[in-house]
Parts: C-alpha cells; structure tokens; sequence
C-alpha cells in the first residue's frame, strides 16, 4: 500500500468521480485508475461500486476511508512539524520593542536566542506602544514588547504580562542631587528641576507628565525630542534630570548618578504583545518563551 495510492482513493471517494479526482491531485486519469486497482489488488477487494455516471464506496471502501483520511491527516502533520523544526535552523522574527527596552532587557534574551539558532535572523523595530501596536494589527511584526495599559483599546491582540519595571532619576554627578539631594528623590522634588525628556509618543514621556501633573505642577524642560541614548547623552553632560527604566539605568548608566523615586515610585508594566488571530511563527513562538522564561 502507498501513500500516494491512500491520496488517490480519497479524492475518489470524496468527488465520486475519477475524472475530477485526477484533476484534483493532478495526475492523469489513466494513472490515478491504474493505481487504484493496484490498491485494491493489496487489498485483495473492490473499494468502489463502479457504474456509468455512478461511483460508490462498496463495504471495504467504507471501512478504508476514514482510516485513509487519517493517514493523510497523520501525514500532513509531520511535514508541518518538520517543516518548523527547519524555521528553527533559518527563517526570522520580526519583533518590535521601545527603546528603553531594546537598551536594558532585550541584548542577554537576544544574545542566549541567538547562541541557540544563528540561523534564524532578528529583524527589531524600535518604537513606541502605540507605533508597535500598529505593526503587529498590519502584520508587520511576529511579537512586540509594549507598555501596558497600550494607549489604545486592542481587542484583537494578546498580551502577557512580562515584567513590572521600577523608574529612577538619573542626574550628572557634576550637577547638584535632585530634589534635597537625599537617598531617593520623590515626584513632587521635580517641580523646579528642568528635565530632559523624550520626544512625543514615547511612553516613558506619558509617564512622567502624567505623574508630574497629579503632583500639581508642569514639568520644565530642558531639552526634549530624543530617543534613549540622545537622553542619556544630554543627562551626562548636565543639561537636565530624566526619568529612565532601572534596567536602562544599571545597564548604561555609567558617568550618570541614579537616584530611585520615593515609594509609591514609578512603576511601568511590560507585556509580550501578537495577534490574536494568528499564530506566531514556530521561531517567534521559542524566542516568545525564552522571553517569558528569563
């Protein structure tokens, strides 16, 4: 019994008609009948009842096709399943993080993910939440790494919760300290600081304009419009005080003086973002876990 022959059978018997059955697996009908009455003699029984303008199943035909149907089903599987053990060996993902993240979080997830599959390339695309949000809606992205709440209602997205990041004041040490130059600096202390701040639709910048407004005041810029590194360059050279990331702080802090926020503090929530309706790629779907494993 072949493969093939079990795929000839089941078009048979799912058209009723040997003609239409040839053209459906693309073979010519002399063949597909040829293998047909192969089968049967394997079989050592007539599988179809042949009549002019009427095809039907006979008794063994009927005890075959179901278990022929799974075999195929059984078959088809297994391609699928080598088929992503290979998406393991090349392919790609397309993730999408904000900045802050691809500085402090992402570099080790990347590298260990990388050290697994070299095969498989990495293609990041920096931007906000609401900038990420849209690719993923687009197809554009396999993953993203957004701020949670996302600034917009995203029903056909799911999201998991991936980390709860605390936020500190980084200031110049050649600068005076934030706020009264204690061990931590409250909101409330920024009132008076000119920060540097980052540019539109940047969450980080949401954050902190929020938390500075509930305190009663209007934050003073300094300089504003930047990405991560632009921030902590002008930071360093003493133009202003910025609110960042922990991790972004303790990864590329270094020449910048880190102070935490008083309790409540600043927190910002980081969630693993897909379609809901479409299944990441198996490559997405390992570097998805290595993420949620870290």
């Amino acid at each position: 019994m072949q493969f093939q022959q079990l795929q000839y059978f089941v078009a048979v018997a799912e058209t009723r008609h040997f003609t239409r059955a040839a053209e459906l697996v693309h073979v010519a009908q002399p063949s597909l009948s040829q293998q047909i009455k192969a089968l049967e003699r394997e079989l050592g029984a007539d599988l179809f009842l042949r009549a002019r303008g009427n095809i039907t199943l006979t008794d063994a035909g009927e005890a075959l096709l179901p278990l022929a149907r799974r075999i195929l089903a059984d078959a088809d599987t297994a391609r699928y399943e080598v088929q992503e053990l290979v998406q393991l060996r090349r392919g790609r993902v397309r993730l999408g993080a904000t900045p802050s993240l691809c500085t402090g979080l992402l570099p080790d997830v990347l590298r260990a993910f990388h050290d697994r599959y070299p095969g498989i390339r990495l293609l990041i695309e920096e931007g906000g939440s609401h900038d990420l949000v849209r690719g993923l809606a687009r197809g554009a992205l396999d993953l993203a790494l957004v701020v949670l709440p996302l600034p917009t209602p995203a029903p056909a997205l799911t999201t998991v919760e991936l980390l709860r990041e605390d936020l500190v004041v980084v200031s110049s040490p050649e600068a005076p300290a934030p706020g009264r130059g204690g061990r931590v600096v409250r909101i409330a202390d920024l009132e008076g600081e000119r920060l540097v701040m980052f540019r539109h639709g940047y969450d980080l910048r949401e954050l902190t304009v929020a938390a500075c407004r509930a305190e009663g005041f209007e934050p003073d810029f300094a300089v504003e419009g930047g990405e991560m590194d632009a921030v902590l360059g002008f930071v360093r050279s003493g133009l202003g005080v910025a609110v960042v990331p922990r991790m972004v702080a303790a990864r590329t802090g270094r020449g910048l003086r880190v102070t935490p926020l008083a309790r409540p503090g600043l927190h910002r929530t980081i969630a693993l973002a897909h379609r809901s309706d479409v299944a990441p790629p198996r490559a997405a779907r390992e570097l998805q876990r290595m993420l949620l494993e870290r």
